[in-house]
């Protein structure tokens, strides 16, 4: 049975209600589902979560959508693009939600998307990173708000233009995230550096990481450099048996996700020195925009946000901005007004572009270190989502033919 949460303003589907109070408070709901992968990936859904309650705690304390209170459904996919359907299902046609959100794994914010164009419902894809969810198989319906693969991408070839490196090997999740990652960052590496070469390509499964062979081979084609596309619990195997192997000893390591708090605390006093990664470095951010997310965010749950959470709390207030830009809660005026709809977030104000549905929030480059026994990225900048995407026109022309 999929697990079910149902998130209000800071209480939850078990909150125990008068029936009558309750009929009463359901005529001034506006239900909106959420499906995501909590049992698979609890290490980010879990601070994503957090980060929904936050939001919507802080929509709901404002008064809500126009008066109405904004809740929540939220669904257990368990990392199969199958139980997503199915839950995904339950949500349009049960529960009467007015579009759907979420999602981790690429493969089932896929599933998830190809839901929405055949049922019509909107889909605000929280997490997959798939250029295909809005350029090859993008719809009308699907939007997405985390910074793509293109996008980070194009930010890691930024840097590892600038090594010496020209042998280069790779090792990625042998599924569609891993696979389209290491695609993009080949092709556009290759646009600023002609000179080099991919000597070799590790596709390990999902969370089934051998290491040790994986690395055998990667050393044995002798590259300059490694990217690396692998994370959770397979990041720490690859860097643990890396450290033991010395790998990683004189050669550049650029890292996709890395920097993440959810990726990188795990690693501790394992942390490599060095590595190129995109990341969350939460505790040297010192923008108004983020200090006022962390400081609401602690207080709330006693806790540090990890990338997750960021994700989560900029969900939710994409979700009340374009339900509070219309009226119209069908699905064709939720489509009209997501086009264009800015939304501010802890990483500064993003907009969802017309042309090809994704949005343009940016995302963190840094370098890997140890501080007190603990992983942490330094030398860290914030790159802006908009700097590192086509023109509109050029993306839309990625995108199917209606």
């Amino acid at each position: 049975m999929k697990k079910l949460i149902r998130l209000t303003a800071g209480a939850t589907f078990a909150a125990l209600l008068l029936a009558s109070g309750a009929a009463r408070a359901l005529e001034g709901e506006i239900k909106v589902g959420e499906i995501n992968s909590y049992s698979a990936l609890p290490a980010f859904t879990e601070p994503y979560r957090k980060g929904m309650e936050l939001a919507l705690k802080e929509v709901n304390d404002a008064g809500g959508i126009k008066g109405k209170k904004l809740v929540i459904i939220s669904k257990d996919d368990g990392g199969k693009p199958a139980d997503a359907l199915t839950a995904a299902n339950e949500l349009v046609s049960r529960d009467g939600v007015v579009m759907i959100s979420g999602g981790f794994l690429s493969n089932v914010g896929l599933a998830l998307a190809d839901f929405a164009k055949q049922k019509q419902v909107v889909y605000l894809a929280a997490e997959p990173l798939t250029d295909a969810i809005v350029w090859s198989k993008g719809n009308d319906y699907t939007f997405r708000l985390r910074t793509s693969n293109y996008m980070q991408a194009a930010m890691l070839a930024e840097e590892a233009a600038k090594l010496p490196a020209k042998k280069w090997a790779t090792i990625a999740p042998n599924y569609e995230f891993g696979q389209s990652f290491v695609a993009v960052f080949k092709e556009l590496l290759k646009k600023k550096r002609p000179d080099v070469e991919f000597v070799a390509e590790q596709w390990p499964p999902l969370n089934k990481i051998d290491a040790g062979p994986v690395l055998q081979a990667i050393d044995a084609a002798k590259p300059d450099a490694i990217l690396n596309a692998t994370f959770a619990g397979d990041l720490v195997k690859l860097v643990r048996e890396g450290n033991t192997r010395g790998i990683f000893k004189d050669r550049a390591v650029v890292s996709y996700l890395t920097g993440e708090p959810e990726y990188l605390d795990p690693l501790k006093t394992e942390t490599p020195e060095g590595w190129i990664v995109t990341g969350y470095p939460w505790y040297g951010i010192k923008t108004a925009e983020h200090q006022a997310f962390l400081d609401a965010y602690q207080q709330l749950h006693k806790d540090y946000p990890r990338l997750g959470s960021i994700v989560g709390y900029s969900t939710v207030k994409s979700i009340a901005a374009v339900l509070k830009a219309t009226d119209d809660h069908t699905t064709g005026g939720i489509v009209k007004a997501m086009k264009n709809l800015k939304v501010s977030t802890p990483f500064g104000d993003i907009v969802y572009r017309a042309g090809d549905h994704q949005s343009t929030l940016g995302a963190y480059i840094g370098t890997t270190s140890q501080k007190d026994g603990k992983g942490v990225m330094v030398n860290f900048t914030f790159k802006p989502g908009a700097d590192y995407l086509p023109p509109e026109a050029e993306a839309a022309k990625l995108r199917p033919a209606n």
